[in-house]
């Protein structure tokens, strides 16, 4: 295995602080100073690695979109049935590495300024397609196909509204318990 570049150490470093500053301070209000400074760094690096603070959020979104996409090759390695892969859709999004109050914050920061910028907007619109079509993809054999969308919207919701929820907790996230919520959930939408 290779050494990391400076370069590469920087962006993860820009990247956790992001995070941290965003979840506490808030997309919005958050300044790339305040961001700088919880990396331990000055706001002109911040410049001079993403060019401004919309580039660092999406940035920070590729980063945790990653961290989806990993926890899904992952779930799909082991899932044998469309119910299997149906489940590994929903633990990927309530993954260990993937499913903390600081997290969810920003993913939720995230959502809701995506529509007024078009770089964080295409990045929205890529996830919600790319979530709609693994649920569609395992629901057809799963369920009629009158009854296809509406499990997905009810699984889609429950997930989106259980990660609006952990971004709005005082208190540390417990992915296990969360996937096994979740697994109820896909028992209560599906007919066995």
């Amino acid at each position: 295995m290779g050494r990391k570049r400076i370069r590469d150490i920087r962006h993860e470093e820009f990247v956790e602080a992001t995070i941290t500053a965003v979840h506490e301070r808030g997309y919005g209000v958050v300044t790339m100073a305040e961001i700088a400074r919880e990396a331990g760094s000055s706001a002109a690096s911040i410049n001079y690695y993403f060019g401004s603070k919309e580039g660092l959020m999406e940035a920070t979104m590729r980063h945790l979109l990653r961290l989806l996409r990993t926890a899904m090759i992952e779930g799909y390695s082991q899932a044998s049935t469309p119910r299997d892969r149906l489940l590994a859709v929903m633990d990927a999004n309530f993954s260990d590495s993937l499913y903390s109050v600081e997290k969810c914050s920003i993913w939720m920061q995230f959502w809701a300024n995506a529509p007024y910028s078009p770089r964080l907007s295409r990045l929205h619109r890529i996830n919600r397609s790319r979530v709609r079509s693994h649920f569609t993809a395992e629901l057809r054999r799963l369920v009629p196909q009158p009854q296809v969308e509406t499990a997905r919207t009810a699984l889609q919701s429950y997930m989106d509204g259980v990660w609006l929820q952990a971004a709005q907790s005082d208190a540390p996230l417990d992915p296990a318990a969360a996937r096994e919520a979740a697994h109820q959930v896909v028992d209560l939408v599906l007919p066995r």
